[in-house]
């Protein structure tokens, strides 16, 4: 799965509010005003998806923000395998 053109990416971030680019990955913060034990279960929830598409991000927890970055390293970008689970992110932290 080759990585995403510039236009195609652009394009695909469009459809993914909150979400941008950064030293070449995919990121997006996810805030839970509920408290940090929501964003834990936010990163477990990503666990489970991340392990069922065998394709996992970095995760970076602060309190009660979660930071998704999201790469296919083995293409040396942002790939479609990204995007997909960029969306399950967003479904999932929405409930």
């Amino acid at each position: 799965m080759p990585p995403l053109g510039d236009d195609q990416l652009h394009a695909a971030l469009a459809a993914l509010p909150g979400w941008g680019v950064a030293e070449g990955m995919l990121v997006k913060a996810f805030t839970f005003d509920e408290g940090f034990i929501h964003g834990i279960r936010f990163v477990d929830a990503v666990a489970e998806a991340a392990e069922a598409a065998d394709h996992h991000p970095d995760i970076d927890i602060r309190w009660t923000t979660v930071t998704i970055r999201l790469v296919t390293h083995s293409e040396g970008g942002i790939t479609e395998m990204d995007l997909a689970l960029a969306g399950a992110c967003d479904r999932l932290a929405a409930g």
